[in-house]
C-alpha cells in the first residue's frame, strides 16, 4: 500500500525510490509489526481478562500449570493483527505469494480462532472437533497446494531441493501439491502442539520466520540465487517483508507472554504461525530446511506421536506426559529452563539451516 505511494511520490521527488528497497521494507516491516504488537497489545489483555476468556488447565497436567488458570488466551489475534496490517503496508501487493501466504495464514487463524472461541466462550472444553479442524485444515492447505500449482511459472518452483546435496533436484510434477499440503497442515499442528509454556512456541517461530526471510531474500535475486546454487524463485524476494512482519509481531507478542505470561497465544496464533511458516518454506522451495530448523516442532509432535501409539500398542507410555516439554515438567525442571533450552536448540538447528545455503 504505501509502495504504491512511494512509487506515484517518486515523480516528485526521487528520495521515495528508497522505499523499492527490499531490505528497507524489511526492516520498516518489523519496526511497524512490534510497534502495533506493543502498542494495542495492553488493550487487548485488559479485554480478554474482562471477558473473562482465561486459560483452561488439564486436571491432570503438571501443578505447576494450575495458577495460569484464567490467564487471558486468544493473544494470537494480537499477533495475526500486527502482520496483516505491516504487509498490507510494506509488501508489493501485486505479489502473488503475499496473497497466498497472508490468506492461509488469516484462514488458519480463523480455524484457530473458532477452536478457542468453542472452548473459552461456551466452555465446551472439546473445542472444535478434530474431524472437522482438520477437514477445514485440508480444504484450505489443499486449495493453496493446487492453487500454487496451477500458477507456477517456472519449473524451480515444483522441484524438490535436497539441502546439502544441491546437484539433486527431484521434478515432483503432481507431487507437488501433495506435499505442500503436508507441510502446511503439518507445520500448523506441529506449532500448535508446541504451544504449551510460557514464550515456547513464539520464539522458535520468530527464529525459523527470520531465517526463511534470508531464505526469500536471497532465492528471489537472481545472482545471489545463482552464487548459492539455490532455486531462483522470481516473486520469491517479497516474501521477506512478510517473515519481517513475522518477526517483529513475534517479538511484540513476547513482551507480554515471556515468563511469567500475561496472555496466551491459542490456537488463533499457533496454527496460523505454523501454517505461515510451512506456506513461506514451500514458496521458497526449503520444506526440508524447515524441518530442520523447526526441529523443536518436530520433537514435540514425535513425542505426541510415540506416547499415543506405544499407549495404543504396548498400554504402555514412553514419555510422563507428552508433549515432551511435559515431560521435562514432570521431571522437576522449572518451566524457564526448558523454555531457554528449547530456544537454544532452535538456535543450533536454524544455524544448521542457514548453513546449507554455502556447504554443498
Amino acid at each position: 500500500m504505501l509502495l504504491l505511494l512511494s512509487e506515484y511520490l517518486s515523480q516528485f521527488y526521487s528520495g521515495f525510490n528508497v522505499f523499492q528497497y527490499l531490505t528497507l521494507r524489511a526492516i520498516l516491516g518489523v519496526m511497524t509489526a512490534l510497534g502495533i504488537a506493543l502498542i494495542i497489545g495492553p488493550t487487548m489483555i485488559r479485554h480478554l481478562s474482562f471477558r473473562q476468556i482465561g486459560q483452561v488447565v488439564r486436571q491432570d497436567g503438571p501443578e505447576s500449570h494450575f495458577s495460569k488458570k484464567g490467564t487471558p488466551t486468544m493473544g494470537g489475534a494480537l499477533i495475526l493483527v500486527a502482520i496483516a496490517v505491516s504487509t498490507l503496508l510494506w509488501a508489493n501487493l501485486s505479489n502473488r505469494y503475499i496473497w497466498v501466504v497472508l490468506t492461509i495464514t488469516l484462514a488458519f487463524g480463523l480455524i484457530g480462532f473458532v477452536d478457542d472461541y468453542i472452548k473459552l466462550v461456551r466452555q465446551d472444553p472439546r473445542g472444535l472437533l478434530s474431524r472437522y479442524k482438520y477437514f477445514w485444515q485440508s480444504v484450505f492447505g489443499g486449495g493453496a497446494a493446487v492453487f500454487l500449482y496451477m500458477t507456477t511459472t517456472v519449473p524451480a518452483e515444483t522441484q524438490l531441493i535436497v539441502p546439502f546435496v544441491k546437484e539433486i533436484v527431484i521434478p515432483l510434477g503432481g507431487w507437488y501439491m501433495l506435499l505442500t499440503y503436508l507441510v502446511i497442515v503439518g507445520s500448523s499442528n506441529a506449532v500448535n502442539l508446541t504451544d504449551g509454556l510460557d514464550g515456547l512456541a513464539i520464539m522458535p517461530t520468530v527464529m525459523v520466520a527470520a531465517a526463511l526471510g534470508l531464505f526469500s531474500y536471497v532465492g528471489g535475486h537472481f545472482e545471489f540465487a545463482t552464487y548459492l546454487q539455490i532455486p531462483y524463485i522470481p516473486s520469491a524476494g517479497e516474501l521477506v517483508v512478510f517473515c519481517a512482519a513475522m518477526v517483529g509481531a513475534g517479538l511484540g507478542f513476547l513482551w507480554f507472554n515471556t515468563y511469567p505470561a500475561q496472555v496466551f497465544m491459542g490456537d488463533v496464533g499457533a496454527l496460523a504461525l505454523g501454517a505461515a511458516l510451512g506456506t513461506v518454506a514451500v514458496l521458497v522451495r526449503q520444506e526440508l530446511v524447515l524441518l530442520i530448523m523447526g526441529g523443536v516442532f518436530v520433537i514435540e509432535t514425535l513425542s505426541v506421536m510415540i506416547q499415543v501409539g506405544s499407549y495404543k500398542l504396548r498400554g504402555k507410555r514412553v514419555f510422563l506426559m507428552a508433549p515432551i516439554h511435559h515431560h521435562y515438567e514432570l521431571k522437576g525442571w522449572p518451566e524457564p529452563r526448558i523454555i531457554v533450552r528449547f530456544w537454544i536448540v532452535t538456535v543450533f538447528l536454524v544455524l544448521i539451516g542457514l548453513a546449507t545455503l554455502k556447504i554443498r
